[in-house]
């Protein structure tokens, strides 16, 4: 397997040799195996690694295996992932407990390697099946909605470079969502959204917050000269709240309005998601508005920037700054700033942040992930 390919099993067991012997054999098979001594070690290396599969012994001190597995069932980030328990026991009563804590396997420790590696493969390939399924029938519904969140084609705009980069998490469609809407020739407001939660059902959410963004501001578009993201942000906050439906799922929603005639970008802001802008050095901007949704009346700010030949504005969702490498360190504001201080004025930011992200998180993304750039001819 390619090193970006292995899947990462987690395995908890207090005896060494036990240990070694099967970390040995799930590595020459081709996985990326971490260990850990107890259920309290095993937790803290789940929080840091998201292993694609966790085997773990039962009887261990500090913390055992069941009271380790109840530990992954309540963080919402750790519940799915895959549980087999190795045990010398096989007892019923002992197997009862471990189906009752939403387990996929047991193994018992004396099975031969190839018994072990048939039913990890067998597992790791049925989740797979499970989560192409999904995508399938998520696409579908999509399809059949004519829904989409995001874009196939880059807006244009003459005078500036717009591209950006999305990838949904576990590749099931999501809860980011991009639009860009044309208002005329000197006009296009850029709009990134992050509903929060993962997958098709906060990809449910996005269609339908995307749908009032839209509304909103062709509403706010027909009725003003303005064009300020702060209107468009207060239109969609109100529309929202009093709605029944989503007013509960916040949201992240950042708002740019470019206008080529002034060369002049203004953008607003709900949650707290900057925008980043580079010219000769990195400044983030923070947005100061509420979370869409989160009350009635709510302020949202416009942020003018006049733009040179060459400057760029970047827009992010947080499944690129919240995500974590191999140390469990975020990539965060001051790893994204870094890169682009280092990116050449001949270079493309946006394939040098995805190139940068992507060996940082060894192509394990914990999120949706949304980058849009910006830049002025």
């Amino acid at each position: 397997m390619a090193e970006e390919n292995k899947a990462t099993i987690l395995l908890v067991e207090d005896d060494a040799n036990i240990s070694r012997l099967f970390n040995h054999n799930l590595t020459k098979a081709g996985y990326n195996c971490v260990a850990a001594m107890n259920g309290q070690e095993g937790f803290d290396a789940a929080i840091k690694h998201k292993p694609d599969l966790i085997i773990s012994d039962i009887m261990m001190p500090e913390v055992d295996g069941y009271e380790f597995r109840r530990m992954l069932l309540e963080q919402e980030d750790l519940k799915e992932i895959p549980f087999i328990f190795l045990t010398a026991k096989g007892e019923e009563d002992d197997v009862l407990q471990g189906y009752e804590l939403e387990i996929e396997e047991y193994i018992i420790k004396t099975s031969s390697p190839k018994i072990v590696l048939a039913k990890v493969n067998a597992i790791l390939k049925s989740i797979e099946k499970e989560r192409d399924k999904v995508v399938g029938e998520v696409q579908k519904a999509a399809d059949s909605m004519g829904a989409k969140v995001v874009p196939d084609e880059f807006p244009i705009l003459e005078g500036f470079d717009i591209k950006h980069w999305h990838v949904p998490f576990q590749n099931v469609p999501g809860g980011d969502f991009i639009d860009y809407i044309q208002i005329d020739d000197d006009h296009l407001v850029v709009i990134l959204g992050d509903v929060m939660g993962k997958r098709w059902g906060a990809w449910y959410f996005a269609v339908a917050y995307a749908g009032y963004v839209r509304s909103a501001a062709r509403i706010i578009l027909e009725s003003s000269d303005n064009f300020a993201p702060s209107e468009i942000l207060n239109k969609v906050n109100s529309a929202v709240f009093n709605d029944e439906r989503i007013s509960e799922v916040f949201v992240t929603l950042s708002v740019v309005v470019i206008n080529r005639k002034s060369n002049v970008i203004k953008y607003g802001g709900a949650g707290d998601l900057p925008l980043i802008y580079k010219k000769d050095s990195v400044e983030t901007i923070m947005s100061e508005g509420l979370l869409l949704g989160f009350a009635k009346e709510s302020q949202y700010k416009d942020v003018e920037i006049q733009m040179e030949p060459g400057d760029e504005v970047i827009l992010i969702t947080d499944g690129i700054i919240e995500s974590r490498g191999a140390g469990g360190e975020m990539f965060g504001h001051e790893g994204l700033a870094e890169v682009l201080k280092n990116v050449s004025k001949t270079e493309n930011s946006l394939e040098v942040i995805k190139s940068e992200f992507l060996k940082f998180v060894n192509n394990k993304m914990e999120d949706d992930t949304s980058l849009i750039v910006i830049r002025r001819r």
